[in-house]
């Protein structure tokens, strides 16, 4: 212990992991933070295991995968690994943020870190975008050029920052060359800001199930917490080894198995259903640039939720009303994934036209309903 306070760096290690004083009364829902980083430390090995042998030219990306697949030792097992690491990687991402807005994490004095949570939250999307387009199967191919040609709906400069995406006037070699340069690097930059995520939550401290101050009743880390982690990551690790030996094709689509053809356009192109929520916003309103406004929309509004929710209470424990909107919006959130996988039929486009108010309608009413019926009182 002497040593892990003299030398500067495992002093670092025993202020973070060892001595760091955790609130008494948190559950297993704040185990998600460490699994997402034993899930980000798996990322990074198989990405890199797969890049040695990854060939980004449109004539080769996908037999190169194919290689990995058959002739390179393991290779199965990376791929999978690694397309299925990034699958979990959203899911729980989700969770994270669920727990946070069920218990009001995101609340002072916790916005700078709620704020670099969101950056984490869009690098993690442009990552997975960038990864999904690699293999260049029909699906990555299609996906590609939908979700690019998205930025040629903005004005003036549309049609000029797309081609640039592109490197030319679809998507091509040069396209394939920057994603998976891109794609490469981007995850060591969210390395670094999960770190600065890290620095945030020791400043501030860890919320609780309470939502209130609880500095009179906190452990250590170790050994109180870190066994929970090391139980979580059994676990997590278990569920990846399964789905990978086991049915590891599930969570992907069964047209990425086609060589990408120009000319040849799948039934239904849909992105991976991590992204669907936001792909059946995008498609809820007929206008092309309303719908990219709306999808973004979306997203940032997780940052101004801290500025909007005035509420007497941080967590909905203890409050029925607000556990049902959350439940709802849960629910909500579900059905939106669901219709982004279908197709936008009439029926289709006016249920997620629905479900889109109900999403932003649970961020500027529901959220903070409290205040919302005490302004209401005041002027009648």
């Amino acid at each position: 212990m002497k040593l892990l306070g003299r030398d500067p760096l495992l002093s670092l290690v025993n202020n973070y992991v060892i001595d760091s004083p955790t609130t008494a009364n948190i559950n297993y829902v704040w185990n998600v933070g460490s699994i997402l980083g034993l899930i980000l430390v798996i990322q990074i090995i198989t990405g890199i295991s797969l890049a040695f042998h990854y060939q980004s030219d449109i004539s080769l990306a996908f037999d190169s995968v194919e290689h990995i697949m058959r002739d390179v030792w393991f290779g199965a097992f990376i791929r999978y690994a690694h397309a299925n690491g990034a699958a979990l990687f959203f899911i729980f991402v989700y969770i994270h943020i669920g727990k946070a807005l069920y218990y009001g994490s995101y609340r002072k004095p916790r916005v700078a870190l709620w704020n670099v949570g969101i950056v984490i939250f869009i690098l993690m999307m442009a990552i997975g975008f960038l990864g999904y387009c690699l293999p260049f199967g029909s699906m990555s191919y299609w996906g590609s050029t939908v979700i690019t040609s998205m930025f040629s709906a903005i004005p003036l400069i549309g049609t000029d920052l797309t081609e640039f995406i592109w490197g030319g006037f679809s998507v091509n070699n040069a396209t394939i060359s920057r994603f998976y340069a891109l794609h490469f690097l981007l995850p060591f930059v969210l390395i670094a800001v999960v770190i600065i995520h890290l620095i945030y939550l020791h400043a501030n401290g860890s919320s609780n199930p309470l939502g209130v101050s609880t500095n009179n009743e906190k452990l250590p880390f170790h050994p109180y917490f870190i066994f929970k982690d090391i139980f979580g990551f059994m676990i997590v690790i278990f569920i990846l080894i399964f789905i990978v030996t086991v049915m590891p094709n599930t969570l992907g689509h069964s047209d990425n198995y086609i060589p990408a053809d120009p000319l040849v356009t799948p039934a239904s192109i849909v992105p991976e259903f991590y992204f669907l929520p936001f792909y059946a916003i995008l498609r809820a309103v007929p206008s092309k640039l309303a719908g990219v406004v709306l999808m973004f929309a979306a997203i940032l509004i997780l940052a101004v939720i801290p500025h909007i929710n005035n509420s007497d209470t941080r967590s909905s424990d203890g409050d029925p009303l607000a556990i049902i909107f959350f439940g709802i919006f849960v629910a909500n959130f579900m059905l939106l994934g669901w219709l982004g996988s279908e197709h936008a039929t009439a029926f289709y486009v006016l249920a997620s036209q629905i479900a889109t108010v109900i999403y932003f309608a649970y961020f500027l009413i529901l959220i903070n309903y409290r205040t919302v019926i005490n302004k209401f009182k005041k002027t009648r």
